[in-house]
């Protein structure tokens, strides 16, 4: 069972212990100077029968209770998801920016570094795109780590192991990007940029094999999974952690401000920390 399901059930048993048994959960525990009983051991079928009857006929008089109680507990698993997130950011700081496997773009020595997470099957990945590209090009002080997170299936996986292998070839960004350009992934596409940038061809399927690239792979699911993120695109700037497609202007005012509290820190003579 799910945190989200648990919270749930022991919101609505709350609920009706309130609304029917007229008491609120510090007085039932306050009478209970022994031990909690069970609701099932303390109440009659008959009483039950009751008690349910008066929640149904109380949530169809209010319809709007149920509603606004979900919202807000929604909006307290997002909280706690994001604090569960931004509490990894930190710790996983080597792993998200410094990872040998990991193919980068943009300036080595870039002052804002943007994590993307992405899959090559992945509509908005492909249309998000050209704002990164774009901002590449401006922006020469912009260094990019690309994380393959191909959970879109099989083909996905294929994808990103190719493009894994082109990166031992030296040729990871021309690659990636036809690949994001590409109407769809498969065998014949895979073959198709590979001629086309003149790769060994049978280097590349050797090195699509290699458990160590599988081993990357695994190592950015487990990555995505300590920082919530579950779809794609993702991106990680500072301690931000954007889900979702980005349009080019966005992604440009969260750089410029990213750098801006850089500068501000500097000046303040705090260590560089690219978290912060």
């Amino acid at each position: 069972m799910t945190p989200g399901v648990v919270m749930r059930s022991a919101f609505f048993a709350t609920v009706a212990a309130i609304l029917l048994l007229g008491t609120s959960p510090v007085r039932a525990q306050t009478r209970s100077s022994a031990k909690t009983v069970p609701m099932t051991e303390s109440v009659s079928k008959t009483q039950r029968e009751t008690i349910e009857n008066v929640i149904r006929e109380y949530l169809l008089r209010n319809p709007t209770v149920i509603r606004d109680a979900m919202q807000a507990l929604q909006a307290q698993e997002e909280m706690e998801r994001q604090q569960r997130a931004a509490s990894n950011l930190k710790s996983l700081e080597s792993d998200l920016y410094s990872a040998p496997d990991s193919p980068t773009a943009g300036n080595p020595k870039g002052d804002v570094t943007i994590v993307v997470f992405f899959d090559y099957n992945c509509g908005h990945c492909k249309n998000s795109v050209p704002a990164l590209q774009a901002l590449l090009s401006k922006d020469h002080s912009i260094r990019v780590v690309y994380k393959e997170y191909p959970i879109l299936g099989p083909q996905s996986q294929v994808a990103a192991l190719a493009a894994l292998a082109a990166h031992r070839q030296g040729q990871y960004s021309a690659f990636h990007l036809g690949l994001m350009e590409s109407d769809g992934v498969s065998g014949d596409v895979i073959k198709g940029i590979s001629d086309r940038l003149r790769l060994n061809y049978a280097t590349l399927q050797q090195d699509m094999a290699d458990p160590k690239l599988t081993d990357a792979l695994n190592r950015n699911f487990r990555l995505a999974s300590a920082l919530e993120i579950s779809g794609t695109p993702a991106y990680i700037i500072g301690h931000q952690i954007i889900r979702g497609a980005i349009d080019p202007d966005s992604l440009a005012k969260i750089v410029a401000s990213e750098r801006a509290q850089l500068i501000t820190a500097k000046a303040a003579g705090e260590p560089a920390n690219r978290l912060k």
